[in-house]
């Protein structure tokens, strides 16, 4: 006997139909379930305030829907879609469709869990239960801890727990997916009251994005199309993972980020790879990539002062540059005019596409912070408004990590070159002349640092430095010793840890 006569499952960073925590137990326990998106204006308005009219996210979002409203369809159900605040809209669809419960799954950036008490606490004014579940992480909150049952502030101690979890149950018991299909059944259609196109991107306030253009693939078979691709080659990933002109990565990233698939699939799916021993290498370290995934909700959730403030207090003392030098380098960076060939190179591929290689987001994150003396906060807001792929927690955490800042950083003196780093993972600059095209007759040695190039190798390459490609903004060897002494503020608590 169902629990409830009428509930509502509300998808938000979770777009699939199978696998999926707050669709199953509410089909489990109900006996008909509504299913709804809202293109939350709260979120909307702040991206139109900050001049943002393009967005290959809304895109994504868009075709991701629409495939998974042909897929509840399918299975008798449909979506509901409104644009409007989440925080009213949700209430009020419920007492519409007169439900008894409204399923949700966790999110864990403080924005969203203090929407989410909003919701719940207008609903229960109304009678109505709201159930929120663990979904897109494996382990959340405080189900990792150390012996002296405190949050892990060091990655390869919370690796291990995380693993040994893993173990108790071999798996099976936090990684098994939810039979959502076998309670399908209980989906029911919207009611002809609410029946409406999925809006366009033109009536979300916002003109269409290049994400067509790119290929980029959606929805949840374009999800898993990226992973039937990536296990034909998840042996390499250890090393091929490093160098931005290869084949390397999984590209999954914006779909875990949409939970266009779930993550115990890409889970399972790694730990298979290890136990079948073909590519076993490559797979251990794809699942401990996705292990820092839930290592830094785990700090959001624990930490969430660290959306504004350094996980280490001390670094917040840093004086970072400020002024109209400091707009203008940033200006720099941000445009990909730094004169060095890597790090601008990294910066038109985000700005033309929303995707950027993890190794040279660490590049252009170190370039930021230590060589041009930039607050990291600065960095972090623009991969924000830029990246397909935002993630509060793993954004902040990565910025964090590169400016030495946050848990499990690098240390402060270890700073990036970004000649070494171009000539040790971009060695031919294949990837540099992709995006810096005025540079591809430079020869492989001078392609990294075109100022060292002689009049004759420039005249050459058909090259005039300061007019086809800037010269460096800042000299990278001052710039060490200059962040050396910016960072003395904090190096006895680095010196201690």
């Amino acid at each position: 006997m169902s629990r409830f006569d009428r509930s509502l499952v509300w998808f938000r960073r979770d777009l699939r139909d199978t696998d999926h925590a707050a669709l199953y137990y509410a089909l489990s326990q109900s006996r008909q379930v509504f299913c709804g998106f809202v293109f939350d204006t709260d979120i909307l308005d702040a991206l139109v305030a900050d001049g943002v009219h393009q967005d290959r996210r809304l895109d994504f979002i868009l075709q991701s829907i629409t495939e998974l409203d042909a897929a509840l369809r399918a299975a008798g159900g449909g979506l509901i879609v409104l644009h409007a605040s989440a925080a009213s809209a949700i209430p009020q669809l419920a007492r519409q469709l007169d439900v008894q419960a409204v399923f949700a799954n966790t999110d864990y950036e403080p924005q969203a869990v203090e929407r989410d008490q909003a919701v719940a606490d207008s609903l229960s004014g109304d009678g109505i239960l709201f159930f929120s579940s663990k979904d897109q992480v494996i382990f959340e909150k405080d189900e990792i801890l150390t012996r002296a049952d405190k949050p892990f502030s060091v990655f390869t101690p919370y690796k291990n727990a995380w693993m040994a979890r893993l173990a108790e149950a071999d798996g099976s018991f936090f990684l098994k997916p939810y039979p959502v299909a076998k309670y399908a059944r209980a989906l029911a259609p919207p009611p002809a009251a609410l029946e409406q196109p999925i809006p366009s991107i033109k009536q979300l306030g916002f003109a269409p994005s290049n994400l067509g253009e790119l290929k980029i693939p959606t929805g949840m078979s374009g999800a898993d199309a990226l992973l039937e691709d990536f296990l034909d080659r998840i042996g390499a990933y250890g090393t091929a993972r490093d160098f931005p002109a290869v084949k390397g990565p999984s590209y999954l990233s914006v779909h875990l980020r949409f939970g266009t698939i779930s993550i115990r699939t890409l889970a399972n799916a790694a730990l298979q790879a290890m136990h079948a021993g073909r590519g076993a290498a490559g797979a251990a370290t794809w699942l401990s990539e996705l292990t820092w995934r839930d290592f830094y909700f785990m700090i959001l959730h624990q930490h969430p002062r660290v959306v504004q403030q350094a996980f280490k207090p001390d670094y917040d003392a840093i004086a970072w540059e400020r002024g109209d030098h400091a707009d203008a380098l940033f200006a720099a960076w941000c445009e990909g005019r730094t004169g060095y060939p890597l790090v601008d190179a990294a910066m038109l591929q985000i700005n033309q596409s929303g995707y950027m290689h993890n190794r040279l987001r660490m590049v252009v994150a170190s370039f930021l912070t230590k060589d041009l003396g930039i607050d990291w906060r600065w960095g972090e807001r623009y991969f924000a408004t830029h990246l397909n792929d935002y993630d509060l927690s793993a954004n902040n955490g990565g910025w964090q990590w590169a400016s030495s800042s946050g848990c499990d950083a690098q240390p402060y003196f270890r700073i990036f070159n970004p000649v070494t780093q171009s000539e040790k993972f971009d060695a031919d600059g294949k990837f540099i002349r992709r995006y810096l095209p005025q540079l591809g007759k430079l020869s492989a040695k001078r392609i990294h640092a075109p100022w060292s190039a002689t009049p004759d190798e420039l005249r050459q390459a058909g090259l005039t430095l300061g007019v086809d490609y800037p010269r460096p903004i800042v000299d990278h060897a001052e710039a060490r010793a200059i962040t050396l002494a910016r960072y003395a503020v904090v190096k006895k608590s680095d010196a201690g840890e």
